[in-house]
């Protein structure tokens, strides 16, 4: 059995991660579980959001659909740790990265709190229960990252540095923040942030759809066709990136792209490079091309995709990771194995290795256990 390390995984959170922690005077504003018949909502200060059923899939028969789901519609491995470690070991998973669900993968939901008092308490809760519920049911195994106060970088780097000594090693933010009505990356707005993640080598992981932006679709179209184009925002943001001043500014800044494929990156560089050098002069930029931030401050994760790693060398294979996503519907869980086995079987294992679980041991910091 191969030892994974699956750099994308999510957390359905338990109904009790805020109401077991918030400070009593919030508990009927910070988010709470209701029931509604057959539904169950979470309601996040009087306004009402359900779990959706596509992020909620693992070990089902694809039979499922996007309508809201409740907790027993779930298998137990989508909100209880102890089931999820169980549910990875037997898949050879070994060590596992896992986004937020209800603060939305970037953690975007608090920012958009009017109240920040109660949106600080909040991040503050879903950061206590990762390190010392979800984390520390399977330590060996659970990779600590934290959610942010987006809206006061010094207040994040705080809590970055109250999360430092507990394990932290990684920290999720949207792909682009001026979407969600905060200043853009170009801004020095948020110079503390990438300067404690620098200093302190904790990795950025930044999650398709976590920015609040997707691809143009026609308004007839499916949802299908959203998710389908899921690789676009992350293309738009990682180029974005790759042209700004945050990695002239912090060039030892780890930047991880969840979830958005790795089939686009030669092609997209090499017209990057060529514009940027193109229109040089004009735009007054400098000389460190768009490939050189990338292929030195960036990597990207994939699930399936065979043309990705016929060309991974192009890509750069230190900087191609692997993720399960469970439990959401494009993961490859139960079948882990199998899946893999079947995709890497033209691969050798040295560079099998370096995808599934090297770079990433050596990228946040960790050492995965051998597989069962």
């Amino acid at each position: 059995m191969r030892t994974l390390f699956s750099v994308d995984d999510h957390i359905v959170e338990p109904p009790d991660v805020w109401s077991s922690r918030v400070p009593r005077k919030f508990l009927d504003r910070a988010p709470q579980v209701v029931d509604s018949g057959d539904i169950e909502y979470w309601v996040v200060d009087g306004e009402k959001m359900p779990t959706i059923g596509l992020n909620a899939v693992a070990g089902k028969p694809e039979n499922w659909t996007a309508d809201p789901v409740r907790f027993t519609d779930m298998i137990p491995g989508c909100y209880d740790a102890r089931a999820r470690a169980e549910d990875m070991r037997s898949a050879g998973i070994m060590a596992s990265i896992n986004f937020p669900t209800l603060p939305r993968f970037g953690g975007a939901l608090f920012p958009s709190l009017p109240d920040k008092e109660l949106a600080d308490v909040c991040v503050r809760a879903w950061n206590d229960f990762m390190i010392d519920e979800w984390c520390a049911a399977a330590p060996e195994m659970f990779v600590p990252m934290a959610i942010l106060p987006l809206w006061d970088p010094p207040a994040a780097v705080r809590e970055i540095e109250r999360l430092l000594d507990r394990g932290l090693r990684a920290v999720t933010m949207p792909e682009e923040s001026s979407m969600l009505g905060m200043p853009s990356y170009y801004d020095d707005f948020w110079d503390p942030i990438w300067s404690i993640c620098e200093e302190s080598d904790t990795a950025i992981c930044m999650h398709i759809g976590s920015s609040g932006w997707r691809a143009f679709t026609p308004p007839e179209a499916n949802f299908t066709l959203t998710i389908a184009l899921g690789s676009v925002p992350t293309i738009t943001h990682a180029l974005g990136m790759m042209y700004s001043p945050v990695p002239r500014k912090f060039p030892n800044l780890e930047i991880v792209y969840s979830e958005g494929g790795v089939n686009w990156v030669p092609a997209t560089l090499e017209r990057a490079d060529r514009s940027y050098k193109l229109h040089q002069r004009w735009a007054g930029t400098d000389d460190l091309l768009p490939s050189e931030v990338c292929r030195r401050n960036m990597w990207f994760c994939m699930i399936e995709e065979p043309y990705g790693l016929r060309i991974r060398h192009e890509i750069g294979i230190d900087r191609i990771l692997w993720e399960c996503d469970y439990p959401h519907s494009n993961c490859v869980w139960p079948d882990t194995q199998e899946t893999v086995d079947e995709l890497f079987a033209e691969v050798p294992d040295d560079e099998a290795d370096m995808i599934l679980r090297t770079t990433a041991e050596q990228l946040f910091n960790w050492t995965c256990a051998p597989a069962p």
